[in-house]
């Protein structure tokens, strides 16, 4: 490959403020940031987004680092396939696999899920999140937005079967599905599984740590109980499989759509039930994971609609329903 037909590789650090701010077990964010990745050639570019998160010793400066680190890979050519092994799994390699990904698109002509092979997805219901508070707090905000069919509660510790209780009446028609964010023990695990339970709860997502769930494979679990941090690739899956009825697939854990929708064929094959989760960020990270919405049970993609603004051509939400990508924003 010559030089002019090389493909080139820029990125940066972009910031978008919260509305608000967002507040989970491990802490509160007023902004979210991003880092974000284009692969150029051909008067073509493609683009990724990527959330580094700490919980994962992810930082904004480390990961732009890794990005920038593979310029000389992607002028060589670098494929989706030889970027799995070339980086590890996570946040850098996510922005990376979607913007080759969309780059691929681009100069086809043609769709991300043709070239994947995947079904074409269609408008679907989203979460909304309502963020961690005192129960007074929380049923305030859920009811502004108890017009949603679908609401996702995040929880975090002491005082968390009056939250769910509090959401509840707030919200009397609303699916609800719980988010601890590993802040459970096990001695408030079989009481707060029972709370949430009791208020019609759908699903809990991670209420232990990861490390330390095996206590899950050992009580009754009365709901649906779904691996978040657990679960980041294939890898993961079969040492979950007594612990957890389900698996929260987001592209940051698993470096990318390429090992994304292996992981989603997969966690199928073995019996779990999919959700598609998100970190707080752009329409442009919520694109490529529209492509698992076909598989999911659960769709948690309301990240754009926690921000203050969006990108331009960002999806289209409805409510709570949220449409596939224009070809402006991704794929």
């Amino acid at each position: 490959m010559t030089s002019a037909q090389s493909p080139t590789l820029v990125a940066r650090i972009e910031r978008f403020p919260i509305a608000g701010s967002f507040t989970i077990s491990r802490g509160a964010k007023t902004e979210a940031v991003t880092v974000v990745a284009e692969i150029s050639l051909g008067g073509q570019t493609g683009r990724g987004e990527c959330v580094p998160y700490p919980r994962y010793g992810e930082t904004p400066a480390a990961t732009l680092a890794a990005i920038e680190s593979m310029s000389e890979a992607v002028a060589h050519g670098l494929t989706r396939d030889a970027l799995q092994t070339a980086m590890p799994a996570g946040a850098a390699r996510n922005a990376l696999d979607c913007a080759l990904l969309d780059l691929d698109a681009k100069r086809n002509a043609q769709r991300a899920w043709t070239l994947l092979g995947r079904c074409q997805p269609t408008a679907c219901t989203t979460a909304y999140t309502i963020s961690l508070a005192t129960p007074d707090a929380m049923a305030a905000a859920t009811a502004k937005a108890a017009h949603r069919p679908l609401l996702k509660v995040k929880l975090g510790g002491e005082g968390d079967p009056e939250r769910i209780a509090a959401v509840r009446k707030a919200a009397p028609n609303c699916e609800l599905i719980v988010d601890a964010n590993e802040a459970w023990t096990p001695s408030t695990l079989e009481p707060n599984l029972q709370a949430c339970a009791a208020a019609g709860v759908t699903l809990v997502e991670q209420p232990l740590p990861a490390q330390a769930d095996e206590m899950l494979a050992r009580i009754r679990r009365p709901i649906a109980v779904c691996a978040d941090e657990s679960v980041h690739d294939r890898t993961s899956l079969e040492a979950l499989r007594a612990r957890y009825d389900a698996v929260n697939i987001k592209l940051d854990k698993t470096g990318g759509i390429t090992e994304a929708v292996a992981l989603a064929d997969a966690a199928q094959a073995l019996g779990f039930e999919i959700m598609v989760g998100c970190m707080v960020a752009t329409s442009l990270s919520m694109a490529p994971a529209m492509l698992l919405t076909p598989q999911a049970r659960f769709v948690d993609l309301d990240g754009p609609l926690l921000l203050a603004r969006d990108r331009d051509h960002g999806l289209h939400y409805n409510g709570s329903l949220v449409y596939p990508p224009d070809a402006a924003l991704w794929g």
